[in-house]
This record gives C-alpha cells, sequence and structure tokens, in this order.
C-alpha cells in the first residue's frame, strides 16, 4: 500500500507542471478570448479590405454586440479551450521540465538566459505540433464573422469545424500554417516563460526578494507584466502570417490559394500594407498577449500550490 502510494505521489510531482500549466493556461485564455477573437479579427481586416485602415477592437466587439449578441464575442471559446487544454499543456509543462532538468546539469544553479530560451524554443515548437488542429479551428470559427454569407463555412463547433476540414479538404489542411506557427510557438514560448524567468531574477534583486518560499507577488506581477510585453513583441509577426494562411481560401474562379507559403505571404503583406503591416492589430494583441500572459503566470503559482496539497507533495 505505501509503494502504491509512493508511485501515486511520483505521477502526482511528475505530471505537476502539465496540469498546473495547462489549468492555468485554459483559465486565462477564458477570461481574454474576447480581445483574441478582436485581435484574430483585426490581422484579417487588411486582406479582407485593401487598403482599407482596421478598425480598433473596441470598435470591433462594440459592433459584433450590437449585431449579434454578447455572446458573439465569445465564437470560438471551445476551440480555445480545446487549444489550450493540448498546446498551453504541453508548452508550459514541458517549458519548465526542460528548464528543471537543465538546472539539475548545472548542479542546482540558475541557467543562462540563452538555455532558457532553448527550453522555450523546444517546448513552444512541439507543443505547436500538437495543438495546431485546435488553432486552425479557432481561427476558422472566429473569421467566420467577417466572411460575406455565401462564403462562410458556418461550422457548429470546434469537433464539426475538425471534422468537416479534414473531411472536405484532407487531414493536411488541419495543418495549414504549421511553419509560421511553430516560429510563432517558438517566439511566444521565450518571450513568455523564458523572458519570465529571467526578469522574475532581475525584479526580485531590484525589490530585495530574497524568493526563500517563491516570488513575492510584487516580484511576480512586475515578472509577468514584462513577460506580457516581450511576448506579444516577439511573436505578432509570426501571429499574424499564421492567422492569414490559416484562414486563407481559394479563389473561386482560378481555384488558387492568396499565398503560397510564409514567403509569399510575408511579402504580400509587406507589398500591400507595409512593415507595419505585420503589426496590425498590435493593440488587440498585446491587450491579449499581456494580461494572458499575466494571468497565468500569476494564477500558476496558487494553482501549484493547491494541486502539492491535493496531492500531499508540500
Amino acid at each position: 500500500m505505501a509503494t502504491d502510494t509512493k508511485s501515486e505521489n511520483a505521477f502526482a510531482k511528475a505530471f505537476q507542471p502539465f496540469a498546473c500549466g495547462g489549468a492555468a493556461a485554459t483559465f486565462a485564455s477564458i477570461v481574454i478570448h474576447p480581445m483574441d477573437l478582436a485581435k484574430v479579427r483585426m490581422q484579417l481586416y487588411g486582406q479582407l479590405n485593401p487598403g482599407k485602415p482596421s478598425p480598433g477592437f473596441t470598435t470591433i466587439l462594440g459592433n459584433m454586440i450590437k449585431s449579434d449578441g454578447v455572446g458573439s464575442i465569445y465564437t470560438g471559446v471551445d476551440a480555445a479551450i480545446g487549444r489550450q487544454l493540448v498546446y498551453g499543456t504541453a508548452r508550459i509543462g514541458l517549458h519548465r521540465k526542460f528548464s528543471d532538468r537543465l538546472v539539475e546539469i548545472n548542479d542546482g544553479n540558475p541557467i543562462s538566459f540563452v538555455q532558457k530560451a532553448l527550453s522555450g524554443m523546444a517546448s513552444g515548437s512541439i507543443a505547436v505540433c500538437i495543438g495546431t488542429p485546435f488553432d486552425i479551428a479557432l481561427v476558422r470559427l472566429q473569421a467566420d464573422g467577417m466572411a460575406k454569407p455565401e462564403d462562410r463555412r458556418n461550422y457548429k463547433n470546434v469537433f464539426d469545424a475538425l471534422i468537416r476540414t479534414s473531411s472536405e479538404e484532407g487531414v493536411g489542411a488541419l495543418y495549414k500554417g504549421l511553419a509560421p506557427n511553430i516560429l510563432r510557438g517558438m517566439s511566444m514560448n521565450v518571450g513568455m516563460m523564458a523572458c519570465y524567468d529571467q526578469a522574475k531574477e532581475v525584479v526580485a534583486k531590484l525589490l530585495n526578494d530574497p524568493m526563500t518560499n517563491g516570488p513575492s507577488l510584487p516580484t511576480r506581477i512586475g515578472a509577468s507584466a514584462t513577460a506580457g510585453f516581450t511576448a506579444a513583441l516577439f511573436s505578432l509577426p509570426f501571429d499574424l502570417i499564421k492567422s492569414r494562411l490559416m484562414a486563407q481560401k481559394p479563389d473561386p474562379l482560378t481555384g488558387e490559394l492568396p499565398y503560397k507559403g510564409i514567403a509569399d505571404c510575408a511579402v504580400k503583406i509587406l507589398r500591400g500594407e507595409g512593415p507595419l503591416g505585420f503589426f496590425s492589430g498590435f493593440s488587440a494583441y498585446y491587450g491579449r498577449c499581456a494580461p494572458h500572459a499575466m494571468i497565468i503566470l500569476l494564477s500558476i503559482e496558487s494553482i501549484t500550490n493547491a494541486y502539492k496539497t491535493a496531492f500531499g507533495l508540500q
């Protein structure tokens, strides 16, 4: 019986970063979903309305509420939850596992920012490969309302989007935009997780926080605010390209897609919208990334403590 308890505790301890990271990411995603929806629509606006400036996120959300009700700003939230249960769990859990292993190799001493960044890139890229189908479903559900009625896909929910996409376009369609999504995942994890770990050390020194029982609340707030900004700054260009590639449809006359790949998409954005086109929707994206990162990074400590108490890991 004692052996069974030890094995259960060992499993609970090994699974801790994944369970706590996934719970924090899912909670944060639900809270900021309207901002994520506005961000996607702002990114696609330039493609659907060439030459016209994109409206702000408050205008987009306000118009949606007026025309379709409050529930419309939570379109695709089921896909967002599914995505975080897979992608969020993997990227946060794997980063913590990789980082802890690097600390062990370093004889328990803090690792360098380069090592943290490598951990973030590795865990981010692996997580993206697992979670991209849900990302496809999420972008399409969010973008559908912008299309003309005759061009809408009218998916019922995330599972309908996944099933219809694979059956109508082939399984490979669930991985459209995988390459920019990997780049986005890598840059996001470096900007969020690696920069948070680094900022935590810097802020703790500035605030004279010994971090004997973990970082204090002011340290966590300062570090998470920094991570929210760097996550948005590093990943937005890749996120923009990813959204365009995932939402594109074949021309009804020629059957050709608007973009041939990452490079073609980047060139067309640069020519048609200028360098700032890569940062289209930054206000909504930052409004999405910063709270999302802060909610995750602030809540994960409390979730972890509750998890440890529940499984006797104190």
